[in-house]
């Protein structure tokens, strides 16, 4: 059983999405424990469904440096196989993503490399891009410029503002997690040569 740490920001909507998955007992993996680099909304879903969570408030440290070896240190306690990082909207530090490597990825409302960075859908509306999509990518230590393991398009509507296009990206972006998950859990993914 593949034992996967979440890490957020916001809200959680891939989070619940994952937690769902993983209630199913069929699905290879299970969440152990999320962490938030603030006192996020999304923490709530851990507590729905009785998953531990802490916080590594990134305003109480002096630099990225020191907030990255405290969110290590809380990793560590836990030992999990996969970090996923959901909506975390934080660079973590080079010592981090080290340590972790490759067993850590990341969800990207956008068709990478295309539109990279914390405004992938803003950036896309604003490219007139006639399409654009969700990624799932194993962090490096660049912006969104990891190894991509899983990527789907989807197109931009005529009327389309930054919130109607990224709700219709948010259940592809969802669905490409579950799936990856599961494929790295049961071996069907190696995230040193995705």
């Amino acid at each position: 059983m593949l034992t996967v740490a979440v890490l957020i920001s916001g809200t959680g909507s891939n989070l619940r999405a994952l937690l769902e998955a993983a209630e199913d007992p069929d699905y290879p993996a299970r969440i152990v424990v999320v962490g938030a680099d603030r006192e996020a909304d999304g923490l709530a879903h851990a507590e729905d469904f009785g998953i531990p969570s802490f916080t590594v408030p990134y305003a109480h440290f002096a630099t990225r440096e020191e907030w990255g070896a405290e969110l290590a240190a809380q990793l560590r306690v836990w030992r999990p196989d996969l970090v996923v990082l959901s909506g975390l909207m934080r660079l973590l530090p080079a010592e981090l993503v080290d340590e972790w490597s490759p067993n850590i990825i990341n969800t990207h409302p956008a068709y990478l490399p295309e539109f990279p960075g914390a405004h992938g859908v803003r950036d896309a509306l604003a490219a007139g891009a006639a399409q654009t999509g969700a990624s799932v990518i194993v962090v490096d230590n660049g912006v969104d410029s990891g190894p991509i393991v899983a990527q789907e398009r989807v197109p931009v509507l005529a009327g389309d503002d930054e919130h109607t296009l990224h709700e219709r990206i948010k259940p592809v972006e969802r669905r490409l997690l579950i799936d990856v998950v599961r494929r790295i859990a049961v071996g069907e993914l190696d995230l040193t040569s995705p």
